[in-house]
């Protein structure tokens, strides 16, 4: 029998058995899945009894379990481990699986009965009454007041969506994987550190091509190659192919999808009754209002702008005294430069360089070094269990336990890059918590499945996978996403965990982001991977005296990803297509008026940072990207709050993770930080740590 199609799986925890499921088997569960949840809802509108809480709220969010359970499946594998059968799949279902919804959210019926227990009495329990709020929202939000021809255009606009983000993100895995440089000079090699070049010969082995040496566009392969690479002309080449992905003239081209996807967006925002995509999707967040988002960004710029620029010119003027032996050009320093010189400049002014820190961060010490921080914490451990299935062979299960040994969640890690997976790292979740109504009619309550899914530096025969300060970071980041699922204590699943107002959701995340500086922290795991000795202290000093080495220029890229996205979502007007004699596609101006505006590099007019720009495109954050910068404003405010009561007081961590982790969606977020930190975030404790303002002396 088809696995997905059981209640409960014979697995530890009710894990999914991945290698017992395919791609046909997710297909017909997701058909399945459609069937019964229309059956569910046929039982809603149909009840005789009068609608109330129980039979209209509650019922709707517990339906579609298989569904759910199938499409999650589905969508997270596209991203973690894909393969051409369940792209098709994909493609396939997305316009069915968006009709499906339709007929959920437009259903007359069913909006009568929800908007007659919205008008009536407001339940007492703050969790009801989130879970309505939220449900009668969606319904508006998704066109159930629209009638005529209007109601057919949503459904058009949405169906469309739906195979265009799908599109934009597997032409960028495609895109990715296609690019390949291939090197068979050692003296091309010259600043390679040398993990890089071991990588690169092992890539390049298993590719076919012996003797040379193969660095393509994945994070641990680029990255590294644009800081150290002494070749200007090889920087710009890998520079080129990363932000020319996906504009060339091939069936992997998304600049049109990006139009598309843009314009698809403010039709339907307009169609609801909003003026753009952006005072549609920020009605729903923190930030409120597009004047709101601007005047945070401006308040940024404010404060940043002088010092990125003071920090962009110090990289130029060290070039200018340090020219590229391997290009005689003097034209101006451009983005391939950047990284290389920024990165040769910190050594200079505080010896530090990135790689000499690696052998003291071997992946299993900093997976250690992690899981002991949260016990430490909060009190939890983790253990890895072999008998939990997985989808490959590079990912772990772990068996999440709270400090009195009750079971909280299992966590996979999947930390290497490979074909089928896409660049970046993420957190997600197979399952979320919630309290479930069983066929038999008893509730079950049910704990998350979460994945922390990276793309760090592999292993080699000669080393284990070492990563970078930076990997260390990225890892801290997801696992802070992943804190916020595994703690969860909703009756819901659709407010569980990072079910939250997107400018909140990056506060778990960045916040433990702060500890990855923190020598307490670092002396615990930090230790050479074949001496056994910690991490200098010499070294740890240097780390944080350059902790803010660049730290304006950096805000201030943040901040013109952020005003690219503003100014996409903001329009009222659609972006017109090219014209037959254009030179180039109307994205690149739009671009570009940003990145003058800003004033910092200025990139080559024929590449695209939308083509490939994930976050907007078909992740989310669309009208949302400038909540890292908004959730970084709260996320040091609350570890300076730690900093006053010791970074690792447990009673602090107590009340962080049962006021704001553990409450999910459940209350506004300004008041589940309110409860943490008994007042409201201010900007000044970020400007402290980014050395913007002084420190304030300790009381």
């Amino acid at each position: 029998m088809n696995p997905l199609l059981l209640h409960s799986f014979p697995t530890p925890h009710d894990a999914i058995p991945f290698p017992d499921i395919t791609p046909r088997d997710i297909a017909e569960a997701i058909h399945e899945g459609m069937r019964i949840q229309n059956e569910e809802i046929l039982a809603i509108t149909g009840n005789p009894a009068p609608p109330s809480f129980q039979n209209t709220i509650v019922a709707l969010a517990e339906s579609g379990e298989i569904l759910g359970r199938s499409v999650t499946l589905m969508n997270n594998l596209l991203s973690a481990e894909t393969s051409d059968e369940l792209e098709k799949l994909a493609q396939a279902m997305t316009p069915r699986l968006t009709e499906h919804e339709h007929a959920i959210s437009m259903n007359p019926q069913l909006f009568k009965r929800v908007k007659t227990v919205y008008e009536a009495k407001k339940p007492e329990d703050e969790e009801d009454s989130m879970l309505l709020e939220r449900t009668m929202k969606s319904f508006l939000r998704s066109g159930a007041a629209l009638e005529g021809t209007a109601r057919d255009r949503l459904r058009e606009i949405t169906t469309e969506l739906g195979t265009l983000t799908l599109q934009f993100h597997q032409n960028n895995i495609k895109a990715t994987n296609a690019f390949e440089l291939y090197i068979d000079r050692e003296a091309d090699l010259a600043g390679l550190p040398d993990t890089s070049i071991e990588a690169a010969a092992i890539a390049a082995h298993e590719h076919g091509r012996e003797g040379g040496w193969l660095f393509t566009l994945h994070a641990p392969s680029y990255f590294p190659f644009l800081r150290y690479s002494e070749n200007r002309k090889l920087r710009r080449q890998m520079y080129m192919a990363a932000y020319t992905r996906c504009t060339h003239d091939n069936d992997q081209n998304c600049l049109e999808i990006c139009r598309k996807i843009v314009n698809l967006r403010t039709e339907m925002a307009q169609l609801l009754g909003y003026p753009s995509y952006a005072a549609y999707a920020l009605e729903n967040r923190m930030a409120g209002n597009e004047q709101r988002v601007e005047e945070f960004l401006q308040n940024l710029c404010r404060h940043y702008s002088q010092a990125a620029h003071a920090d962009l010119d110090k990289v130029r003027a060290f070039r200018e005294q340090h020219p590229d032996a391997s290009d005689t050009a003097t034209d101006s320093m451009q983005p391939w430069d950047y990284p290389h010189y920024s990165h040769l400049l910190k050594l200079r002014d505080y010896d530090i360089d990135m790689e000499m820190l690696r052998p003291y961060f071997p992946l299993q010490q900093v997976i250690d070094g992690v899981f002991a921080l949260a016990t430490r914490l909060y009190g939890i451990t983790f253990h890895h269990n072999a008998e939990i299935p997985v989808y490959h062979e590079d990912v772990k299960a772990f068996e999440v336990l709270d400090s009195d040994g009750g079971f909280l969640a299992v966590l996979y890690t999947d930390f290497f890059p490979r074909k089928g997976k896409q660049s970046g790292a993420w957190m997600t979740t197979y399952r979320d918590a919630g309290i479930i109504l069983q066929p038999d009619g008893t509730l079950r309550h049910q704990r998350p499945l979460v994945s922390v899914t990276t793309n760090f530096t592999k292993p080699t025969p000669a080393h284990p996978a070492l990563l970078t300060l930076s990997e260390v970071s990225t890892f801290l980041h997801e696992f802070g996403h992943a804190l916020h699922a595994i703690f969860a204590s909703t009756r819901y699943t659709s407010l569980s965990g990072t079910s939250v107002l997107w400018d909140f959701v990056e506060l778990p995340s960045q916040f433990m982001e702060n500890y990855v500086l923190e020598p307490e922290f670092l002396r615990t795991f930090a230790r050479h991977y074949q001496t056994g000795a910690p991490l200098p202290e010499e070294w740890i000093a240097r780390i944080r005296k350059a902790q803010n080495f660049l730290a304006a220029y950096d805000c201030m890229r943040q901040v013109s990803f952020s005003m690219l996205d503003m100014a996409l979502y903001t329009r009222s007007a659609p972006i017109p297509p090219p014209s037959a004699d254009a030179s180039e596609h109307p994205l690149f101006a739009i671009e570009h008026e940003v990145w003058e505006r800003v004033g910092l590099h200025i990139p080559p007019r024929e590449t695209s940072m939308l083509a490939q720009f994930g976050h907007i495109m078909s992740g989310g954050y669309a009208a949302g990207y400038y909540s890292y910068k908004w959730a970084e404003v709260l996320d040091a405010d609350a570890f300076e709050y730690f900093r006053e009561n010791g970074i690792f007081n447990a009673a602090t961590a107590r009340r962080f993770r049962f006021s704001v982790l553990a409450k999910g969606g459940t209350r506004h977020p300004s008041l589940l930080y309110r409860d943490f930190r008994g007042k409201d975030a201010t900007i000044h404790a970020m400007l402290h740590r980014d050395g913007i303002l002084p420190e304030q002396p300790k009381k």
